[in-house]
């Protein structure tokens, strides 16, 4: 059997490899990118856990107003390589939520290092007043890239897993990707006691963590409002 994991990318290349071999995945929609026919029925050769980031992203631009609710620009952060398709690279789930309340985005693409960098150029000279980073695999291995240049530019962002927070990052909210993990270890045992992958329907996170770090908003000169600061799960001071 196989186990994968960074996004969906490894389990499509593990699907069209095999149709018989068992594959367990953690992915963000393993529905929306044709992984599995459904949740509850997977079918075929696949199960696994879903992370549910990418849905995320319209809760995180929210988190992210209360914490700068005069926020003139706010720009948002998708992974240009990350060929998902879920509703182009997550952007539109937080464009329509702008929309809905009025606030003015720009949403910049990435997808290597250098851009990265020329990513966060663009996003200093529009004077973003706000980032929100949508979830990527990619995004997720180069957090320190990221967390150092928001940070350097003193851009309040809110990014999709803990990582980003314990790398310096200032806020956070989305799932556990060790409890993820930990759920897809006891499929994969499962499995290998007989279980059949369609029989174990796809996983989905029934915890979601806010992360804030203190720290970081005192470098910038945010202050973050009490009624956020108490619905924190966890605070780096």
């Amino acid at each position: 059997m196989l186990a994968t994991g960074g996004g969906d990318l490894p389990a499509r290349a593990a699907k069209q490899a095999s149709g018989t071999i068992p594959i367990v995945f953690v992915t963000s929609d393993p529905v929306a990118t044709h992984l599995v026919e459904s949740l509850n029925r997977p079918g075929a050769n696949l199960t696994g856990v879903s992370l549910f980031t990418i849905e995320l992203g319209p809760k995180r631009f929210g988190l992210l107003r209360e914490l700068v609710p005069r926020a003139g620009v706010v720009a948002v952060l998708v992974d240009a390589s990350n060929s998902g398709g879920i509703g182009d690279n997550g952007a539109s789930q937080v464009e329509e939520a702008a929309r809905a309340v009025g606030q003015k985005i720009q949403v910049v693409k990435a997808g290597n290092a250098q851009e990265i960098d020329e990513a966060f150029n663009t996003i200093a000279q529009m004077s973003a007043d706000g980032l929100v980073v949508v979830s990527s695999p990619f995004f997720t291995n180069s957090r320190h890239q990221i967390v150092a240049l928001a940070n350097h530019n003193h851009i309040p962002a809110v990014y999709p897993l803990r990582e980003y927070v314990l790398a310096g990052g200032l806020m956070s909210y989305g799932t556990s990707i060790i409890d993820a993990y930990r759920q897809s270890g006891v499929y994969t045992g499962r499995i290998l006691k007989g279980v059949k992958p369609n029989d174990l329907p796809v996983l989905q996170p029934t915890k979601f963590e806010l992360l804030i770090n203190l720290k970081t908003a005192k470098s910038f000169g945010v202050e973050v409002p009490p009624m956020l600061l108490a619905r924190a799960d966890e605070v780096i001071e």
